[in-house]
């Protein structure tokens, strides 16, 4: 019953956050997007389909004024009438490839194209920065995915990856917005970012950028990444500090505008009123988790313990959230796996036996977790004993992280495909 009720609250806060009602609402509100001349539409992201189903719906009667693509992962689809989807990668490989370059580059041809009276929405959600490639001149793709690995194994964070690829792009760091030439642009943002910062989400090609190529410089430094760097990309960075113009944008136009329509904070919200009506006592830890996975699991085990022995800081039945984004600092010879399955890995090796009446489930809300096609993972006390059983030993799984296999091994992984959205991960723990 645990596991059916991490599942029910996981699920909640999915669907908090599905793209098109929340986009529909949002194209609603804005009443001048129903008076423009012609609406345009650009954008890239995981609630990619979502959001543009949601735009048309709101627009349902002028359709013939509307006109755009979106870049978006392979295979998701959605009946729309009016804006493409361009598929822009393989699902599961979180990479830029040329087909999101040549989606990128319609794109800036399609703002070029703007009359005087023209608008243009911009729909921004999850994954936008790998979606929406589009590098300067002298930086090859190949050259800005090299770079973009490096910084992944390295531990970067999201914002420190975002810096450094905004200064290698067209599109990123505002340049989006600066292509358009028409009336008026609004972003309707579902953001995947902790704390919601418009110039991280996708990169942010229609925010300001606050960050500076002396920046993106010092992360590379900080990850001793200069040596292993591509010299395009090092050349453009360097050249970048000694100029005296920026290549981003500093401040938004007045005929720019960005609101964020879905959060971690809004999945968190609707995942705590489902478990209190379940019953359970809720400890909401937030939606600013950061950190090395495996950190935040002891920290997590330790709270586990407290509610078990004390029930400090809520007792039995607690139900424990948490959202956020944590990282996985990989080795020279990884596994397979992703943070959330990481993270369920990291609480059963450190609770051991003391999994009993415990439920862990550490999911991202996009159906995707890492290289594999679970969102995440579950485990239990069952799990303990299947372990036990089979004579397996976590910390070897965890040494290579290779949660996947361990998982798939003795159960639990989540396998529910693409949800169609993103507001970073959710985590449920069940004390009982």
């Amino acid at each position: 019953m645990s596991r059916e009720h991490a599942l029910t609250i996981w699920n909640a806060a999915v669907d908090a956050v599905r793209p098109e009602p929340r986009t529909r609402a949002a194209v609603e509100s804005e009443k001048w997007i129903r008076e423009a001349a012609r609406v345009l539409v650009v954008g890239a992201g995981k609630a990619g389909p979502g959001m543009a189903a949601g735009l048309e719906a709101a627009l349902a009667d002028r359709l013939d004024r509307v006109d755009g693509l979106l870049n978006v992962p392979e295979g998701m689809s959605a009946p729309l009438k009016r804006i493409r989807l361009h598929a822009a990668r393989p699902q599961g490989l979180n990479e830029p490839t040329t087909a999101g370059v040549a989606g990128a580059e319609e794109m800036l041809r399609l703002l070029q194209s703007a009359g005087p009276d023209d608008i243009v929405v911009c729909l921004l959600s999850g994954g936008g920065s790998a979606l929406l490639p589009a590098p300067v001149e002298g930086v090859s793709l190949t050259d800005k995915l090299e770079i973009t690995k490096l910084l992944h194994r390295s531990g970067a964070t999201i914002d420190e990856m975002n810096c450094v690829r905004k200064h290698l792009s067209r599109v990123k760091g505002g340049r989006l917005a600066e292509a358009f030439r028409g009336k008026r642009l609004v972003s309707f943002i579902i953001s995947d970012v902790v704390g919601d910062p418009l110039d991280v989400i996708a990169s942010g090609p229609t925010a300001p950028d606050p960050t500076t190529f002396a920046e993106a410089l010092r992360v590379l430094q900080k990850y001793n990444l200069g040596d292993s760097t591509p010299s395009a990309v090092l050349r453009h960075l360097e050249a970048g500090c000694a100029r005296t113009v920026s290549e981003t944008l500093k401040s938004v136009p007045a005929n720019v505008a960005n609101r964020v329509i879905g959060s971690n904070r809004v999945a968190l919200d609707a995942a705590k009123q489902k478990a209190e009506e379940l019953g359970y006592r809720v400890l909401d830890l937030g939606s600013f988790v950061e950190g090395e996975t495996r950190h935040v699991a002891t920290a997590l085990a330790g709270v586990v313990r407290s509610i078990n022995r004390e029930g400090i800081p809520k007792k039995p039945p607690a139900c424990i959230l948490l959202g956020g984004e944590t990282t996985v600092t990989l080795g020279d010879t990884p596994g397979k796996g992703g943070r959330n399955q990481e993270f369920a890995l990291a609480l059963l090796a450190k609770l051991g036996a003391g999994m009993h009446g415990v439920t862990v489930l550490s999911g991202g809300t996009d159906g995707e977790d890492g290289p594999t096609d679970a969102a995440g993972a579950v485990a239990d006390a069952a799990t303990f004993e299947t372990v036990a059983e089979q004579q397996l030993v976590t910390e070897d799984f965890l040494r290579r992280h290779d949660a996947y296999h361990f998982f798939d091994r003795v159960g639990g992984l989540i396998r529910c495909g693409l949800t169609g959205t993103n507001v970073m991960d959710v985590r449920v723990i069940l004390v009982r």
